[in-house]
């Protein structure tokens, strides 16, 4: 899959394409549906499949200050989009003078003059253009001058974890806030996943006999409300069940929040330096003070009993 970065990025030569727009924060089953049918319908007219999103985020700027938890790094979107048979990935830098081109010249200069759309597939609540003001009913006024056929993807409806709400980044997040990682999975179709370099901490854990991975977490990332977690650390090519710790420490009268790993049943990890992933599966309990290190100790050792258990009967269910 190409990934491009700006509109100077895009091959000269290319050809008519079908093109879907969007944020695509996190890549969510909504999203999911709309990308999947920009490929189908790629394929039905032998043309590549292109997704465009943007960096930073949009509302950063036009709104500074106001930059949204991200649920996956641009990186991260492409391979999740690859996975779905995309052809090529365009991340347009969201600048000042990028949010003042009006829908009409977005159209031309993006859809038409670059990527020479085909089709371009999108939401039924797509917007476009400064202030908004573009929709997929100007999209398809445009398709009919410039030659592309404009296609609206109705979404699907979230079950019980949405409330019956449509699929959407914004719920995702809202519930990753609250430690609903389960909710948010049913969303996104996968497990919310955090990702950064391990740093060294206090190396409390590894006195303690549970040595953790701190994970120093990219800007903006959704970090799940403070408590205990059952899932999996990503590292080194391997996927290993893990204790997760999202929280300030208070037991030792901590105040930054950190993301901390334990890779159950695993001695001898050096995974200082290293980009890492953790995927949170299910949450296990808040974050909690107790009265003796020793008490600390047994909720520990029943945390991660509990945690093994949890992705033990997941991965039985996969």
């Amino acid at each position: 899959m190409q990934r491009w970065r700006g509109l100077e990025d895009i091959p000269e030569d290319w050809g008519r394409s079908v093109v879907t727009i969007g944020s695509y924060d996190g890549v969510h089953r909504g999203h999911q549906l709309i990308i999947r049918r920009a490929v189908d319908r790629a394929r039905e007219l032998g043309v590549p499949a292109v997704v465009v999103t943007f960096d930073p985020h949009p509302s950063e700027v036009v709104r500074p200050g106001s930059h949204p938890p991200l649920l996956a790094p641009h990186h991260r979107r492409a391979e999740l989009c690859a996975e779905l048979g995309v052809d090529a990935v365009l991340v347009l830098p969201f600048t000042t003078e990028f949010s003042k081109l009006s829908a009409a010249d977005f159209v031309v200069k993006v859809l038409v003059d670059k990527l020479h759309a085909r089709a371009v597939v999108e939401g039924p609540n797509f917007r476009f253009g400064h202030k908004a003001t573009g929709n997929v009913d100007f999209l398809a006024e445009q398709g009919r001058i410039y030659d592309f056929e404009v296609e609206v993807v109705d979404l699907y409806v979230s079950g019980e974890a949405g409330g019956g709400e449509p699929f959407s980044s914004t719920l995702t997040r809202r519930l990753v806030a609250e430690g609903d990682v389960r909710g948010a999975a049913e969303i996104l179709g996968r497990p919310h996943r955090v990702e950064g370099v391990v740093v060294r901490g206090a190396q409390r854990g590894r006195e303690l006999g549970f040595p953790t991975a701190n994970v120093e977490t990219l800007p903006h990332t959704a970090i799940p409300a403070d408590g205990v977690y059952a899932g999996w650390l990503h590292a080194q090519g391997e996927a290993m069940p893990a204790a997760i710790s999202v929280g300030t420490n208070p037991q030792f009268e901590g105040t930054e929040r950190t993301v901390e790993a334990y890779a159950i049943d695993r001695v001898g990890l050096d995974l200082y330096g290293l980009h890492v992933a953790v995927d949170f599966l299910a949450f296990v309990r808040g974050q909690a003070k107790f009265e003796t290190l020793d008490a600390l100790l047994e909720r520990m050792a029943e945390d991660v009993k509990e945690c093994r258990e949890i992705i033990a009967a997941a991965d039985q269910r996969a």
